[in-house]
């Protein structure tokens, strides 16, 4: 345990401590001098008496800070929410950041949703229902609209003014969105060119027109991109006749980079790795089975296969002894290939011509591959069997299952991104059982070519 979690856990106990003997005075000064994120993980150790306990010490709006930091998927949500009083979760809902409460809302049912928002002014009920409008993996739905506006016609006064305003209830205030009459995005400053303008500067005449947006359809993992490329701490999103929506945060960006990580690691695994400790094994269980059944069915194709070489076998039996040599080292280079294609689809749009130059570079990477694998093989199993036209056809079908494994690992989660579907489905276990079926039939169709001169190796 490092320095850190021993403090922690000590403030931990203390504050438990606190809570036991009722001294709300000092839970207070030691709960709200921590960070929020502290704050939620102490909460989240806390049983239900307890938590009941801190709703009458805390006000909504000091809940709400902590709320903010907790991941609004948690199981428990629901249950936190329902066990406080009514009045007291509207409000706490309402002095969060609209983005977070639309997220924890998102994953309520429509009753409990209804009720919550019924407790709210209309205004900021209308508000949150439209955020919960957009699907969830758009700049829509992951966007907040809590930022100040600025007229373009504001001094520089006006502006600092409005800033000391509203910069309470603002995300973040590190860019100021400066808008028309119609509401229109016309222009974008950052805080330290405000703060270094003349007092009766005008913003239209210092902002900065070049503004880079998002549409708010636009999908989670482009907006991500526009972070990466630029680098913002925020992003405008804009609806389809440019009047500005809200804004995308960089801690937004980073949960939906680990979310899309997460994804394209859970497809290469060929399964969920969203596990949490408290998922019992069956329901681990049940994640897992579909792909592996799937796999098995597909396995059952090569077992087939290998079952019509019997013969080719039974004169040549030491052909068996390198099946799953060729298998397994397809199957490696056609996951490598995957992963390259799943990491260049997630990054960036492939029109036609990049398609074609992608697919002819993996290809070309594979035969070199398998030409060096393959006289590898060749001299290693020429030497051991004293036999080089055995290594010979060794070395001729690894060259050849890896090509091809690598143009399957390339070209499959592409097409599959053509036609709409998400390329990191074609799963590592996916791609491996293929190759396995590949180098099976090119193996053996190679041997028996030149069955006569190895038969009694």
């Amino acid at each position: 345990m490092d320095e850190n979690e021993k403090r922690l856990q000590e403030k931990f106990t203390q504050l438990k401590r606190y809570l036991d003997k009722g001294d709300k005075k000092r839970f207070r000064k030691t709960y709200l001098d921590m960070h929020f994120y502290d704050q939620s993980t102490f909460y989240l150790t806390l049983d239900k008496d307890e938590r009941l306990s801190i709703y009458t010490i805390l006000e909504p709006n000091e809940m709400g800070d902590m709320f903010d930091t907790l991941e609004d998927d948690l199981p428990e949500i629901p249950e936190y929410l329902n066990e406080m009083d009514l009045s007291y979760a509207s409000k706490m809902l309402n002095d969060m950041y609209d983005d977070n409460a639309a997220d924890i809302l998102e994953h309520l049912d429509k009753v409990d949703v209804d009720r919550f928002l019924g407790q709210l002014p209309r205004a900021d009920a209308n508000n949150l229902r439209g955020l919960l409008h957009y699907d969830t993996e758009t700049a829509g739905g992951i966007m907040t609209t809590d930022y100040v506006r600025f007229h373009e016609f504001e001094t520089a006064k006006e502006a600092i003014g409005n800033l000391k305003r509203f910069a309470e209830t603002a995300e973040t205030i590190y860019y100021l969105y400066v808008l028309d009459d119609h509401d229109d995005l016309v222009g974008v400053m950052s805080l330290r060119d405000l703060i270094m303008l003349d007092d009766n500067a005008t913003l239209k005449d210092n902002m900065n027109s070049d503004i880079i947006t998002v549409n708010v359809d636009a999908e989670q993992a482009e907006v991500a991109q526009v972070f990466r490329d630029y680098e913002f701490l925020a992003v405008p999103v804009v609806d389809h006749s440019n009047q500005m929506v809200g804004i995308v945060t960089v801690d937004d960006v980073i949960e939906v980079i680990d979310d899309e990580s997460l994804q394209d690691y859970s497809g290469l695994a060929g399964v969920s790795v969203d596990e949490t400790v408290q998922d019992n094994p069956v329901k681990a269980a049940s994640k897992r089975l579909p792909w592996l059944i799937t796999l098995l069915l597909l396995s059952m194709i090569t077992a087939t296969l290998i079952n019509h070489y019997e013969n080719l076998l039974a004169e040549a039996s030491i052909l068996a002894v390198f099946i799953s040599t060729i298998t397994g080292t397809a199957g490696n280079a056609g996951t490598q290939s995957l992963a390259v294609a799943v990491r260049r689809l997630a990054v960036e749009e492939i029109n036609r011509n990049e398609f074609f130059k992608l697919v002819g570079k993996e290809l070309l990477t594979g035969f070199i591959t398998g030409v060096v694998t393959g006289a590898s093989v060749l001299l290693l199993v020429g030497f051991w069997k004293h036999n080089f036209i055995l290594g010979m056809v060794i070395g001729l079908a690894m060259c050849a299952a890896i090509t091809v494994a690598n143009l399957a690992g390339s070209l499959i989660p592409m097409l599959m991104s053509s036609f709409g579907f998400d390329p990191a489905v074609a799963s590592g276990p996916f791609i491996s059982t293929l190759s396995d079926l590949t180098s099976v039939l090119i193996y053996f169709s190679i041997a028996g070519m030149f069955l006569q001169s190895f038969v009694g190796a």
